[in-house]
């Protein structure tokens, strides 16, 4: 175990640097920006002290990433380009919405596809079966976008029973206080929060179905493999011939050790969500993370795409790792594999 706690150390810092080496070449892509300038004029000050004839190209710009480094680990991730507002405060002030939206989605995703998966693999080549791997792979094909404007047209302008856009509508007067809009709608002090709660609702509706539909058919596909696999174990004939109760052999003993495999497939789904969420905040105009990334490159802003996109990476970099160390805890043989692996 302590061998692949470090080796996961390992993997975070040289994916870190990666990342770090590519945002980095952003920042470079423009010229007039406040982080920008102050790499330049440190330069400047370097070789100016130094003998510019003496100090090759390449220790500029190793210097100058090592400053954006500093920069960095002091949270320091510049000025943006548009709204003048530092990159580091913009981030967080988006970040609740995005959590928001995907932390809904993957509660969807677990709570429909799960249990789908799990009754498709019982009823393992039936009409039922058929039925849901096939609305599955449907769900999986969908392009999201598509598939956002398709629910749009449906739900809010042809039914107009949701919210087209934003998080809430113009009518109610909440103070941000947490950034998560049900919960500072359910704690304001307005009397009217109770409707504006539901309103929240109704905004969080297309689009988290839009981010779950992808999520939720991976998993309603690799439960229903991995619990035929599972059921077809001795230790399943054993409990079925012992006579035990449908309930306690398929959702005890046989979901138990299918959910092994889950943990490590839900990190690997971080990066689709995040991935999912940028289109599904720019359709909806949620004020989000993905949303602010698209509209910093439509801009023009590298600052700002470039803080956000080193945060978001990182973050998912942390999450995968974190996610194959619980894995590796809850499953024992990984940690066999790992030694085995390691000599």
């Amino acid at each position: 175990m302590r061998k692949l706690f470090f080796r996961q150390i390992f993997f975070i810092i040289t994916s870190f640097f990666g990342v770090s080496i590519i945002c980095f070449y952003l920042l470079s892509l423009t010229t007039n920006t406040q982080t920008q300038s102050n790499i330049i004029s440190s330069l400047q000050e370097t070789t100016s002290e130094e003998s510019p004839k003496h100090v090759p190209k390449k220790t500029n710009v190793v210097q100058a990433y090592f400053k954006y480094l500093n920069q960095v680990f002091n949270g320091d991730l510049g000025i943006s380009s548009s709204s003048r507002e530092p990159v580091t405060s913009e981030f967080l002030s988006h970040l609740p919405a995005s959590i928001e939206l995907v932390f809904l989605a993957s509660l969807i995703a677990v709570f429909i596809g799960l249990p789908l998966g799990v009754f498709a693999a019982i009823k393992h080549r039936k009409p039922t079966d058929l039925i849901i791997n096939n609305l599955a792979l449907i769900a999986y094909s969908i392009p999201i976008f598509w598939w956002g404007i398709l629910l749009i047209l449906v739900f809010s302008l042809s039914l107009g029973v949701t919210p087209v856009a934003g998080r809430l509508s113009f009518l109610f007067d909440i103070e941000p206080v947490t950034g998560f809009i049900l919960i500072d709608t359910f704690i304001s002090e307005q009397p009217y929060r109770m409707d504006a709660f539901r309103d929240a609702i109704q905004h969080l509706i297309l689009p988290v179905i839009v981010l779950a539909t992808l999520p939720t058919a991976i998993i309603a596909r690799m439960a229903r493999q991995t619990m035929i696999e599972t059921l077809s174990e001795e230790y399943i004939i054993t409990a079925q011939a012992k006579g035990l109760s449908s309930f306690r052999i398929y959702w005890v003993h046989g979901l138990r050790n299918a959910l092994i495999p889950f943990t490590n497939m839900l990190g690997l789904q971080v990066s689709t969500l995040m991935t999912g969420a940028m289109l599904t905040e720019y359709l909806f105009a949620w004020p989000g993370i993905g949303k602010w990334l698209l509209d910093a490159l439509d801009k023009g802003d590298y600052v700002s795409l470039s803080g956000g996109i080193l945060i978001t990476t990182s973050l998912v970099i942390l999450i995968n790792a974190g996610v194959e160390l619980i894995q590796a805890w809850l499953n024992p043989s990984i940690r066999i594999k790992t030694r085995v692996y390691n000599g």
